[in-house]
């Protein structure tokens, strides 16, 4: 079975889910083939190597990959925005055909919700069935990161998107909120495949400290809170600098933000403003490097804007941090907060909320390591048994299996 990943974002962007997938689907065998952008996540700028062009080919390990042209943004602006993701939908769509061969099967990984666009066209032109796996839900995301705040225009984009609900052969969810959701929008229970993201252990493990780099880093002789991942609007990360700022007489607590995004200017900039010297920004460092960095953490935080969509999301980043082998803060409501609290794996606490993320610091910064190793050992053992890579995408491989046989 020939598949082909259509996705805006592949490396060497850190689009770690969608390389994942294709490239475990290549180690098992399926024949596969990429169309995506050119990279530009997550500053705008294009990636060294790369200069923008109608299309481009080239291979990235053993995987064909298609390219087609994109305005590059990844700024503030919804204009700029929206002209980074309609660019794309439409020259995927008109080139699509000519950059990579005929598939069996369409897998299509959204956000953004244009990316749908090229899915029903290009799955029109050559006939074949396409899976469309949502990891983001919109309008929701839309409005709930401030990124649109037209009403009509949230209306008419919710329109659309049930429409690439109605067109797709079967659609994957990663959480059982995501499936209520689009039960409520109408579409068909049977069509939906809850099926969770999931981890590469050979990335994300329980590395053992570097004594010398926490020296270096600043680490070192602390209590670290260590948030990894991206820093923009969804994860409302000023919460963190309102709990640094309760936190000064407890000089040894210290919270570190690993990462880069469109917030990460305004948080150091009010760090600084505040004095604020229990908290260090790390800046960001490669998927490769992060065990080495989390080794150094007491704690791993997760943090979401206290939205309704962020009751029915499972962050990535709560996988590697579980396969961490680390106690998680969580502060975040529902299907997210379920999976920490089911599997006994940290503490969770409100979203937004300052004074309850002081106490759930201080709650595991007062209790006995052992305990806390305890939680570290039952993520992993979570990891290992449930979120693995190769089970995971097992069960997406097992859908575009069952799409193909329906669909023909």
């Amino acid at each position: 079975m020939r598949i082909l990943l259509l996705s805006q974002w592949y490396p060497p962007e850190p689009a770690h889910t969608p390389e994942e997938f294709i490239t475990t689907l290549h180690a098992l065998g399926y024949d596969v083939e990429v169309l995506t952008g050119f990279p530009n996540y997550p500053t705008g700028e294009l990636a060294p190597g790369y200069k923008l062009r109608p299309w481009m080919k080239e291979t990235l390990d053993e995987i064909p990959v298609g390219r087609a042209f994109l305005y590059p943004d990844h700024s503030r602006s919804g204009l700029k925005r929206a002209l980074n993701y309609i660019s794309f939908a439409i020259s995927s769509a008109l080139l699509g055909k000519w950059l990579v061969e005929k598939p069996d099967v369409i897998f299509v990984y959204h956000p953004p919700l244009t990316i749908g666009f090229p899915g029903i066209i290009l799955s029109k032109l050559w006939g074949v069935p396409f899976v469309y796996q949502v990891q983001d839900m919109w309008p929701e995301t839309l409005r709930a990161t401030g990124m649109l705040h037209n009403e009509k225009m949230l209306d008419w984009i919710g329109r659309f998107a049930k429409k690439i609900y109605n067109r797709a052969h079967a659609i994957c969810v990663i959480s059982p909120g995501f499936k209520r959701n689009l039960i409520q929008k109408g579409v068909p229970e049977e069509k939906i495949h809850v099926i969770s993201n999931w981890v590469d252990t050979d990335v994300y493990y329980p590395a053992q400290p570097d004594p010398e780099l926490a020296e270096k880093l600043g680490l070192a002789g602390k209590f670290n809170i260590l948030y990894g991942g991206n820093i923009g609007a969804a994860q409302a990360l000023d919460v963190v600098l309102e709990a640094a700022d309760i936190l000064r007489d407890h000089p040894v607590i210290q919270f570190v933000l690993v990462g880069n995004g469109v917030t990460l200017p305004t948080l150091q900039r009010q760090a600084e403003e505040k004095g604020l010297s229990n908290v260090k920004f790390l800046g960001r460092y490669p998927a490769t490097e992060m065990a080495s960095l989390y080794a150094l953490a007491d704690v791993l935080l997760v943090h979401l804007k206290d939205d309704p969509l962020f009751e029915i999301t499972i962050p990535h980043k709560i996988f590697a941090y579980l396969a961490s082998a680390k106690p998680v803060l969580a502060a975040v409501r529902g299907d997210a907060a379920d999976v920490i609290e089911e599997i006994g794996a940290g503490i969770v606490c409100p979203p937004q909320d300052a004074s309850a993320l002081v106490d759930a610091a201080l709650a595991l910064y007062e209790m006995p390591a052992e305990k806390r190793e305890e939680m570290g050992e039952r993520g992993l053992t979570a990891v290992q048994e449930r979120f693995n890579k190769q089970k995971q995408v097992a069960k997406l491989a097992a859908v575009l299996e069952q799409t193909v046989q329906g669909a023909s």
